[in-house]
């Protein structure tokens, strides 16, 4: 049997994905609830529906469909939308590329503690997309995202902090801890 070749953590995940797993038909079901309280302006509903619009569950995959209900639940304050239309802004998905539009909308979700626009503005900020670019700023997102447990932030803070001065890093950790604390 497979079960005997698989280590525990193998057989525990295959477990919660077959938890998880959804049909079409359940997906289908699941926008036509999602539907009407998205059209009533239910933020979370949005955010849903713009998830299946997404990945093409239960719907036709329509990433311009996406876009519109992630704006109007990131409109309304919703931190995962805002990082799903911020991810769709820098990449041109559903919406024209814009990395301005894809900074305002990943520090909108990041100044809320969403971790990976935490992450993604670190990115902006290295490259100097959308944002002046700042390796200072970057670090400060990088830290903030690696202290929630992004851990691919906490190799880019790694891989950073090896050529920063100690004084860059300094400044990186006080911008990090304050905007944690003020949340801006």
């Amino acid at each position: 049997a497979l079960v005997t070749r698989m280590t525990p953590a193998q057989t525990m995940e295959a477990q919660r994905l077959g938890r998880e797993f959804k049909s079409e038909r359940e997906y289908r079901n699941m926008a036509a609830e999602l539907r009407p309280r998205a059209e009533s302006g239910d933020a979370s509903a949005q955010m849903k529906l713009g998830l299946l619009y997404y990945n093409g569950q239960g719907v036709a995959r329509d990433y311009t469909e996406a876009a519109r209900l992630f704006r109007q639940a990131a409109e309304q304050g919703d931190a995962y939308a805002q990082s799903n239309l911020g991810y769709m802004c820098e990449a041109g998905e559903g919406v024209p590329q814009d990395y301005q539009e894809a900074a305002k909308w990943y520090l909108k979700a990041a100044a809320q503690g969403n971790t990976r626009a935490q992450f993604f503005v670190g990115k902006l900020y290295e490259k100097g997309q959308g944002v002046p670019q700042s390796d200072v700023n970057a670090l400060s997102f990088y830290t903030l995202a690696a202290v929630n447990g992004d851990a691919r932030a906490m190799s880019e803070r790694n891989r950073l902090t090896v050529w920063m001065s100690p004084d860059q890093v300094a400044e990186a950790q006080r911008r990090a801890r304050e905007f944690k604390i003020v949340g801006k």
